[in-house]
């Protein structure tokens, strides 16, 4: 991995205003990413999450705070990040090939006709859907709309992926079906990755660093825990790993107990009475060295 950073976050926050003062729902939001790296961002519902990686995506503007994409300053929605929603939100009058298709001709109009067909109908090959791209989304399930969706932000060819939970809305075994097929693409494009999920497992399987945001408002960074499994993974041998219930069970506390606590406010307590208002709190490191 490259030692520049592909995506810097500094101090992001968030705040709409109200009859009684700005309602504050993301504070100093500060996380950088490295070239290739996935990362999934848990915490509990409400908390900022969505709001957090529609900011990255530029869809939200920031009300305060920086972020600097490939060296490059930017508060604006661009084709160097693709998106993935929960729902993938396909125009239902054309076909999934058609859809692809739409972002394809807008970012790589100079491109020959011939060459962006190729990189549509790859990239839906790829993602298992090579007999039904020419198929219109109420003709598929719910699981083959979003694999849709994932060949739609890959065939972009984007800087960054953003996830806002992907697979939310999916039953157990195509749930694990098409986080295969993610991993699969992610290995062979190695985008750099920011996923939004509910779901523990999910964050273990997928990510180098699984990011712990706290209770809002004024939802900030509370924990950051490098899963530290070597890739390819294989879903038996990660979940048979000794490692992998301790990882667990230090996001599970986190979220049941932990997740009120803001670093911020213990950093400025006085050194004094930092023992006492830290000991509920695991320093991020915790698991970093097995």
């Amino acid at each position: 991995m490259s030692t520049a950073p592909v995506l810097e976050l500094f101090k992001l926050s968030k705040a709409y205003p109200t009859p009684k003062g700005p309602a504050v729902i993301v504070k100093d939001f500060t996380l950088n990413f490295a070239a290739g790296e996935f990362i999934t961002l848990i915490g509990h519902s409400g908390c900022g999450k969505s709001t957090v990686l529609s900011m990255v995506a530029g869809l939200t503007d920031a009300t305060d705070g920086a972020m600097i994409l490939a060296g490059k300053e930017t508060n604006e929605a661009g084709p160097d990040r693709g998106v993935v929603f929960q729902s993938p939100c396909l125009l239902p009058w054309m076909t999934a090939f058609e859809n692809v298709m739409l972002g394809v001709n807008q970012v790589y109009y100079t491109a020959s006709k011939q060459e962006r067909r190729e990189l549509a109908e790859y990239y839906l090959s790829v993602v298992g859907l090579g007999n039904a791209m020419h198929k219109y989304p109420a003709d598929l399930s719910q699981g083959m709309r979003q694999r849709v969706g994932i060949a739609r932000a890959f065939a972009l060819q984007p800087k960054m992926l953003l996830l806002d939970e992907p697979f939310g809305m999916l039953d157990s075994l195509t749930k694990m079906e098409l986080q295969e097929v993610l991993l699969a693409l992610w290995r062979r494009n190695k985008l750099t990755t920011l996923m939004v999920t509910h779901d523990v497992d999910e964050a273990i399987f997928l990510s180098d660093r699984v990011v712990m945001m706290t209770d809002g408002p004024e939802a900030e960074v509370g924990d950051i825990l490098t899963i530290p499994f070597a890739r390819p993974r294989v879903r038996a041998e990660v979940m048979a790993d000794p490692r992998y219930l301790e990882i667990r069970n230090h996001l599970l506390t986190f979220l049941n107990e932990r997740s009120h606590i803001r670093p911020s406010r213990i950093a400025a307590v006085k050194p004094g009475e930092m023992a006492t208002a830290g000991s509920t709190h695991a320093p991020h490191s915790a698991l970093q060295a097995h």
